[in-house]
């Protein structure tokens, strides 16, 4: 598998449709399961991170008064990030600031996402739910640290992937699932999923 970026965004609401931003990110770059680089920073966001968030996350208007703009963030984030397709837990969340952020800097934000919450509930469905903590703890799997924080999300999310990356190795024969074929499981529906795997296994051999 080529390099994956695995990214997590903190931020200081649900949507940059309603004006909110980010106020951290990380991303994990990995290569056939191992991590090979890490980027975070916490980044001003230009407006204040309600009270609310700051219990969730640990990140207060202080500390990003001290950080760089988004901007310069975002620029370093895209050049870390480069041409990799990414991951990342809840996908849809963390792609809508991606995409936002990059676009006013009119920077290209066309990477393709894959998710593990909808790959997970494809090849864990018997997890308690599909939470990134519970999945973590479900598998037993290293709990990096502070959850709402990027880096450990981030990092979280890398470990995730991988074990279902030897999931399908393991159970399928798929010993070189790429990034191109997560994008196309998570949309599969779930009761199709093993016969899928299984035809996608005699494509590789």
């Amino acid at each position: 598998m080529s390099t994956i970026a695995i990214i997590d965004f903190e931020t200081t609401g649900m949507s940059p449709d309603m004006g909110d931003r980010p106020t951290e990110v990380a991303i994990v770059l990995t290569e056939r399961g191992v991590v090979v680089d890490r980027f975070q920073s916490l980044m001003n966001p230009g407006l204040r991170i309600p009270a609310f968030i700051t219990q969730l996350t640990g990140i207060t208007n202080a500390m990003v008064q001290a950080a760089p703009p988004v901007a310069q963030v975002m620029l370093d984030a895209a050049r870390f990030v480069g041409n990799s397709p990414m991951v990342a837990h809840n996908a849809s969340f963390d792609r809508k600031y991606w995409q936002a952020e990059l676009q006013r800097l009119g920077q290209p934000a066309d990477h393709p996402f894959a998710c593990t919450v909808l790959l997970a509930r494809r090849l864990l469905p018997n997890a308690p739910n599909h939470q990134l903590g519970t999945l973590v703890r479900h598998l037993g799997l290293p709990a990096t640290g502070r959850a709402h924080r990027a880096l450990a999300d981030a990092e979280m999310t890398a470990e995730l992937l991988h074990h279902m990356l030897r999931q399908l190795h393991t159970q399928y024969g798929l010993a070189h699932a790429d990034h191109a074929l997560l994008m196309a499981l998570q949309t599969r529906s779930k009761a199709s999923v093993p016969k899928w795997l299984q035809q996608q296994t005699q494509l590789c051999d």
